[in-house]
């Protein structure tokens, strides 16, 4: 399968890289040759990435978090809408919005907004405003679910950003790093791999190129799925019944030791002392009567 793959990597020209005077030193490891003025990419660390990033995806999606295709540059638009429709997950294919990951309470305001507008176009309230008013609405529309509207269903953060061509979107990968999500990036020679966390070095001006590598990103997605769907869920353990007796009988015996302990014993007068008492009191009214 790994050599049927690279095969076809090549066929779609996965290895070419930009111009010797627009590489990235930091890339030097992922660079096989230079062939004339061009740098040639190494296809064994291409399928390295890949494996590892198919892997990364699987336990993510298994763990029940979602993943983020982003591609705004015109070879990408469309394989990125493809792969995330088809393994039911989210993109971004027109523009990458500042503050979608780390300001997404705004975000999720504005996607009400754009069901409310929809709403109202469905109930035919929009067509009963002013000629100027609908025209407005309708451009508020349209801006908002070309931005947004691969991100409709996200309901929380991502557990991975997948990104082509990292040099172009710095800003996703920026979010992703601030908010600790892990990253997934196609990287030509003029990239800089210190950007993601898992680094595809390939050729990210070939439409081929990119589809391939994004679909098999797409079956590692599927494959997460139905890891989860295949977790046994945990047993819940039986909750012990207590009877109520042996505590009440406990509460009445502390009651009856409390009482006990509050109640004080009887003091008890001695016997002997009385005679004692008589005697003294004998003895002492003669010595008063001969005075």
């Amino acid at each position: 399968m790994t050599k049927e793959l690279a095969r076809e990597l090549i066929n779609a020209g996965v290895h070419f890289g930009h111009s010797v005077s627009r590489w990235n030193p930091k890339m030097a490891p992922f660079i096989f040759a230079k062939r004339g003025n061009i740098h040639i990419i190494d296809v064994k660390k291409t399928l390295k990435g890949l494996l590892i990033a198919r892997k990364l995806l699987a336990e993510v999606v298994s763990s029940g978090k979602d993943v983020v295709f982003v591609g705004t540059k015109r070879q990408a638009q469309k394989a990125v809408q493809t792969v995330a429709n088809k393994c039911g997950m989210h993109y971004v294919s027109e523009r990458w919005l500042g503050g979608m990951l780390t300001n997404f309470r705004t975000i999720r305001s504005r996607l009400q907004r754009l069901q409310q507008l929809e709403a109202m176009q469905e109930d035919g309230t929009l067509e009963s405003e002013s000629k100027k008013q609908a025209s407005r609405l309708k451009r508020e529309m349209r801006k908002i679910k070309s931005n947004l509207d691969g991100i409709r269903k996200m309901s929380q953060l991502p557990g991975v950003v997948v990104v082509v061509d990292a040099k172009k979107e710095y800003l996703a990968l920026c979010e992703a790093k601030k908010l600790g999500i892990a990253t997934v990036g196609l990287l030509d020679t003029d990239s800089d791999p210190d950007t993601v966390d898992v680094a595809i070095p390939a050729n990210d001006d070939s439409i081929r190129a990119i589809g391939l590598i994004l679909n098999e990103l797409g079956d590692a997605v599927a494959i997460g799925k139905t890891m989860v769907s295949a977790r046994p869920e945990p047993k819940q353990r039986p909750r012990r019944v207590r009877s109520k007796r042996p505590g009440l009988a406990r509460a009445s015996e502390g009651g009856a030791e409390t009482v006990a302990e509050e109640t004080p014993p009887k003091e008890e007068t001695p016997t002997i002392a009385e005679p004692a008492q008589k005697g003294e009191t004998e003895q002492q009214e003669p010595k008063q009567s001969t005075s």
